[in-house]
């Protein structure tokens, strides 16, 4: 599952899989072995049963034993970490509860709010130029600077939040970029400890459950993990359907919201993941997976199973797996699905003469086990003059940052060169009062 035959074609996979049952061995990475549920109802099984499959890795047999080699590349992914997606039990519940009860407090209004002058920005660095790369350009950053607002980051904070994540998915220096983003998430705490804000890190600051700065740390990485990357995959595959001439994309008045759905279904964003370790030998119709090995679940392949085909063909939203199921369901589906229809919406009424640079047939999708995701999403469009931003602030529609920046000592500030700005400072600089 990490070549590029599997990228191009993951169902070929899966289906030769469910030829012999709801599961079947897989080699996540090299040397990484695992068990792939395809069948939508074993698939609920293991994920509603906390009671026999448990998610803390720390159980990982091969991995303890040394087998697996630390720089594997999938053990960012799979490695525990003390957050809500690696616990279970009493642990996981207290965790849980404070990430739930935080982003709960982010209405639909604001995270609008916070979307369309992110998006108007973005937008500004490419529109004159007539050409871009959606993925990159656009549906990859748009979420990376939505946490930094969401989290409540200073400018120089947020530049390296945006920079270390983006090294981290990207497979660059990741050890370096680890111990910057630790670092940076750090000061982060230190400051909303100091200064709370309007912000998810103070709210999960403030929650009853009592979060050390390690768990608070671990909270703010797993929302970025958890968030970056199935929301990008999302925007990006629902612009390729809606921009594709061979589906039945924006001609033929597809909704985003039915894009959305399409996508959800057919290109599930995250395809496999939620890895559970059997806490003992457990039968999965036909293939044993032995106890504290990895059974990896198939959002994409059980989407997909023929047992589904009635509800896939009316995109009956209850029924897909792409948001998980039982404890560890994704608690932001909401706010997710809102945040791509808003960055979709601005993109299209933007440039509404986008098309795709290339055939549909001749784009990439990047390799590896868990995403669903392009390398790259080229388009033209006539170029239009960068003034999104002028309107946003004559408006204003968008309330001025609530942290002021840092400001330095004006000695220290003398003796320090310029530091390059990142998409962060510079989008602050904006609505700097």
């Amino acid at each position: 599952m990490h070549d590029a035959a599997f990228a191009a074609d993951p169902h070929q996979v899966y289906d030769r899989l469910r030829a012999h049952g709801p599961a079947g061995p897989v080699e996540l990475a090299p040397g990484v072995d695992a068990t792939l549920v395809v069948g939508h109802e074993t698939a609920l099984r293991v994920l509603q049963n906390s009671t026999l499959f448990a998610r803390d890795a720390r159980r990982w047999k091969a991995l303890n034993e040394g087998h697996i080699p630390l720089d594997n590349p999938v053990l960012p992914m799979m490695a525990y970490r003390p957050n809500c997606l690696f616990t279970d039990g009493a642990v996981h519940l207290r965790l849980r509860k404070a990430v739930t009860d935080s982003l709960a407090r982010l209405n639909i209004t604001r995270i609008r709010r916070d979307v369309e002058p992110l998006a108007d920005y973005l937008i500004d660095q490419f529109s004159e130029r007539g050409r871009a790369d959606l993925l990159n350009d656009y549906a990859k950053l748009l979420p990376l600077l939505l946490f930094n607002k969401l989290f409540g980051c200073p400018a120089d904070i947020g530049d390296t939040l945006t920079s270390a994540i983006s090294a981290i998915f990207d497979g660059q220096d990741a050890l370096r970029a680890n111990e910057e983003l630790t670092a940076c998430l750090m000061e982060l705490i230190a400051l909303k400890r100091r200064r709370p804000g309007d912000d998810v890190t103070s709210w999960l600051i403030q929650h009853p459950a009592g979060l050390t700065d390690e768990e608070l740390k671990d909270q703010l990485v797993m929302l970025m993990g958890a968030g970056v990357e199935p929301e990008r995959n999302l925007i990006g595959n629902a612009l390729l359907l809606l921009l594709s001439p061979d589906t039945s994309g924006r001609d033929s008045g597809l909704l985003i919201e039915e894009a959305i759905d399409h996508v959800l279904w057919n290109q599930t964003p995250i395809a496999n993941y939620a890895t559970h370790y059997p806490v003992q030998d457990v039968d999965l119709g036909g293939v044993v997976a032995q106890a504290n090995t990895p059974v990896v679940i198939s959002f994409a392949a059980a989407n997909s199973d023929p047992a589904l085909a009635e509800a896939r063909r009316m995109h009956s939203k209850g029924a897909h797996l792409a948001w998980g199921a039982g404890p560890h369901a994704c608690p932001a589906k909401d706010p997710a699905q809102v945040i791509a229809v808003t960055a979709i919406e601005k993109i299209l009424n933007a440039l509404p003469d986008l098309t795709l640079a290339v055939h549909e047939k001749e784009l990439e999708w990047r390799p590896g086990p868990f995403h669903r995701a392009l390398v790259a999403l080229p388009v033209a469009f006539s170029p239009t003059p960068a003034t999104r931003m002028v309107s946003a602030l004559q408006n204003r529609t968008v309330a001025a940052p609530e942290q002021p920046l840092p400001t330095a000592p004006v000695a220290a500030a003398r003796q320090e060169p310029a530091r390059k700005k990142g998409f962060w400072s510079s989008f602050l600089d904006i609505f700097r009062v």
